[in-house]
């Protein structure tokens, strides 16, 4: 059984960071896209940041400068480094993976097949 596990949520003020972790098991994922999106509350779940097999990576405007994405192929896990939080950054995370091997269609949601339960990030202002 495949499974992705979010961890590292929290409550931080304004201008400060938190690092965000997804496990994968049941699987690798070492040559598929990985990502993370985003929930806040009334809103549409939207796209953050995507990585590559190879390590390259993509981000959503908002956090461009801010976040960092990266990965661990041998630990199969996933972080997102998040850096000058802003109260705006208030949402439900959420770990993503693409089962199909090497294919970077990073932006949509329907690419992904697995989800993790989602971690939550309140920003205080």
């Amino acid at each position: 059984q495949v499974q992705l596990v979010e961890s590292g949520g929290g409550l931080v003020q304004t201008g400060g960071s938190l690092r965000l972790a997804c496990a994968a098991s049941g699987r690798s994922f070492s040559r598929n896209t990985m990502a993370w999106f985003r929930q806040a509350p009334g809103k549409e779940r939207d796209f953050v940041a995507a990585i590559k097999w190879s390590g390259n990576t993509v981000y959503a405007d908002s956090v461009k400068g801010r976040f960092t994405i990266s990965r661990d192929n041998t630990n199969n896990t996933v972080y997102l480094q998040m850096s000058s939080l802003k109260p705006e950054d208030t949402a439900v995370y959420y770990c993503a993976a693409d089962s199909t091997a090497y294919r970077w269609n990073y932006y949509s949601e329907r690419f992904y097949n697995y989800w993790g339960q989602g971690t939550q990030v309140t920003v205080s202002s």
